[in-house]
C-alpha cells in the first residue's frame, strides 16, 4: 500500500499538479489537499481517488502554479479619485500639506476602493484536474506494482526458509524418541524397583504418540503451498495472506510445544523469525 504518484498538466494561464502518496493502513484514510479553486470537486476527487487505492493512509495534494500575472482583485478608480479629492480639499482647507507616501496607501484602505469577485472553474480546467488526477492514479500503481513484485519475491523467499528448517527438523525427530525412551529407562533404574516391561513399553509408545508432530509438518507444508499459490495468482492477496500466515503461526507454535529437543527447537525460532517478517511484510501488500 506504500506508493507515490506525481502529474502535471499545463492551461494556458496555470500549471496544475497532482502529487499522490500512501503508507500502510489496514483501512482507506485519504486526505484531500485543494486549493479553494477546487473545493467543489473533493466529492469526485475523493471517489475516483479511493476506489483507487482501496487501502492505506494517503494523501492527494493538487497545488496551481499561475503562468501570467493575474488577481482577482480590481480597484474602482473612480472611488479612489473621489476619496483623494476629498481628502486633497480637506487638507488644503486645515492648511495641511499632503502627503502621498501615507495617504496613498489610506485610500486604500477605505470602503468600496478594492473589490475581489470570485474567481469560477472553467469546465476546461475541471476537466484538466480530473485527467491529472487519473495520471497521478496510474503512475501510482505502477509505483505500487513495481515495489508489489519485491515485496512477493521476498515472502516466497522467507516461505521457503520456513520450508528448509521444518525439513531440517526430521533428522533430530527420530532420534529424539530414542533419546526420550533412554531417558525413562535411566529415571526408572534409579528408582530400583520393579518395573512391568509390557507396561512400560505401552506408556512410553502412548507418550510419544502425543509429542509426534507429523500432522503439524503437512499442515505447515499445504499452507506454505497455499501461501505461494494465492501470491502468485491474485491480484488483492494481501489479507488472505495475512490470514494463511496466521495459519502457519499455529502449526509452527504446535510444533515448538512437542519439540522436546534443544535443536528442533532452534529451528522453530528460526521458522518463527521468517514468519514476523512475513506478518509485518504482508501489511505492504494491497
Amino acid at each position: 500500500m506504500t506508493g507515490f504518484g506525481k502529474s502535471e498538466i499545463a492551461l494556458p494561464t496555470k500549471k496544475i499538479t497532482v502529487e499522490i502518496r500512501s503508507l500502510n493502513s489496514k483501512q482507506l484514510d485519504l486526505a484531500v489537499k485543494l486549493p479553494a479553486l477546487y473545493r467543489s470537486l473533493e466529492y469526485d476527487i475523493r471517489g475516483v481517488a479511493g476506489g483507487a487505492i482501496k487501502r492505506g493512509k494517503a494523501d492527494v495534494s493538487i497545488t496551481v502554479e499561475s503562468a501570467a500575472v493575474h488577481t482577482s482583485a480590481t480597484v474602482n478608480k473612480d472611488v479612489f479619485r473621489e476619496y483623494m479629492r476629498q481628502l486633497n480639499e480637506a487638507l488644503s482647507y486645515s492648511g495641511i500639506d499632503a502627503d502621498y507616501d501615507a495617504l496613498v496607501p489610506a485610500v486604500m484602505r477605505l470602503p468600496d476602493v478594492v473589490s475581489a469577485q470570485a474567481e469560477e472553474l472553467s469546465e476546461e480546467e475541471r476537466a484538466a484536474v480530473m485527467t491529472a488526477l487519473d495520471e497521478a492514479l496510474r503512475r501510482y500503481d505502477l509505483f505500487r506494482e513495481q515495489e508489489g513484485a519485491t515485496l512477493i519475491a521476498d515472502l516466497l523467499h522467507r516461505v521457503k526458509n520456513i520450508e528448509e528448517y521444518r525439513r531440517q527438523v526430521e533428522p533430530y525427530e527420530k532420534v529424539r524418541c530414542e533419546t526420550i525412551k533412554t531417558r525413562i529407562r535411566e529415571n526408572l533404574a534409579q528408582l530400583k524397583s520393579d518395573v512391568d516391561t509390557n507396561r512400560l513399553e505401552q506408556e512410553m509408545i502412548f507418550y510419544i504418540e502425543k509429542l509426534d508432530i507429523t500432522e503439524e509438518k503437512v499442515r505447515l507444508d499445504n499452507h506454505c503451498r497455499y501461501f505461494r499459490e494465492v501470491a502468485g495468482s491474485e491480484e488483492t492477496a494481501g489479507r488472505k495472506l495475512g490470514f494463511i500466515a496466521q495459519e502457519m503461526g499455529r502449526e509452527i507454535n504446535t510444533l515448538g510445544s512437542k519439540a522436546n529437543e534443544s535443536n528442533m527447537q532452534i529451528l522453530v525460532v528460526k521458522m518463527k523469525d521468517e514468519l514476523e517478517k512475513i506478518k509485518e511484510q504482508v501489511l505492504n501488500i494491497l
